[in-house]
């Protein structure tokens, strides 16, 4: 599967985004889809992940509460929409797709098999 990540851009602290996740070339409803970012120097992290038919998802501390990932099936995408961004949240964001849904395993990013480019996501104080 090929996955494009888009909708990245600067915004202001308190702000919103929405980023997408757009799949093509396999079966995108037997996927289950994580987004993960990666700040400059720092190792790729852990952002929400979400199971086959959106009835499970899975948050990071950092972002409980203000990120709610979500997928349309139909149009072969995944979203992350982003309230009350804050400054610490600037990085690239990734989206990447895996086959289980499993425990612990979904938040480390070396078990996400397909990624997409990336998008940058700028949040200004």
């Amino acid at each position: 599967v090929q996955l494009q990540a888009s909708g990245g851009g600067l915004v202001q602290a308190g702000g919103s985004l929405r980023l997408s996740c757009a799949a093509s070339g396999g079966s995108f409803s037997s996927y289950v889809m994580g987004w993960f970012r990666q700040a400059p120097g720092k190792e790729r992290e852990f952002v929400a992940a979400i199971d086959w038919s959106g009835s499970s998802t899975d948050y990071a501390d950092s972002v409980k509460g203000r990120f709610t990932i979500s997928r349309e099936n139909a149009k072969n995408t995944a979203y992350l929409q982003m309230n009350s961004l804050k400054p610490e949240d600037t990085a690239v964001y990734y989206c990447g797709a895996r086959s289980t849904w499993g425990t612990m395993m979904r938040r480390r990013y070396i078990t996400y098999p397909y990624w997409g480019q990336g998008t940058q996501v700028t949040v200004s104080s």
